[in-house]
């Protein structure tokens, strides 16, 4: 099994009732994960305080509310790589940090080829694969 252990700015904080609460360098994000079909343990503390927090309409789409003053955008670092982030109105973030596991994996395999490697990129959404 592969362990994404490289994130300096992204942290899983906790999870439930539909939502993820993630640290994204200094900022606390809340905001909704249909796969997240469990409770809430306590909704208390971080999960109450969110820098910004993704509410979904009932006619589809949301919004972000804003506790804290945010920037436009701002930049998250994993190992030697470097990210921008920023909330969309469709409550991603830009970036995806579960794919961490997959942009290790093709450094190091880029790097251990030892020779010029072309690698066409069928999901670049985001860029992470590109910019690994």
């Amino acid at each position: 099994m592969y362990n994404a252990d490289q994130w300096k700015d992204y942290e899983l904080l906790d999870t439930g009732g539909g939502e993820k609460l993630e640290r994204w360098g200094s900022f606390v994000l809340r905001r909704p994960d249909p796969q997240v079909i469990w409770p809430i343990t306590s909704e208390a503390g971080l999960w109450t305080s969110a820098d910004g927090h993704y509410h979904r309409s009932s006619s589809g789409g949301g919004e972000w509310e804003f506790r804290t003053k945010m920037p436009d955008r701002w930049s998250v670092s994993y190992g030697e790589l470097k990210f921008h982030i920023k909330p969309t109105s469709f409550k991603h973030t830009g970036l995806f940090p579960e794919q961490a596991v997959n942009w290790s994996w093709m450094m190091d395999k880029i790097r251990r080829a030892n020779r010029p490697i072309r690698v066409l990129n069928l999901f670049a959404y985001t860029g992470g694969a590109t910019v690994a």
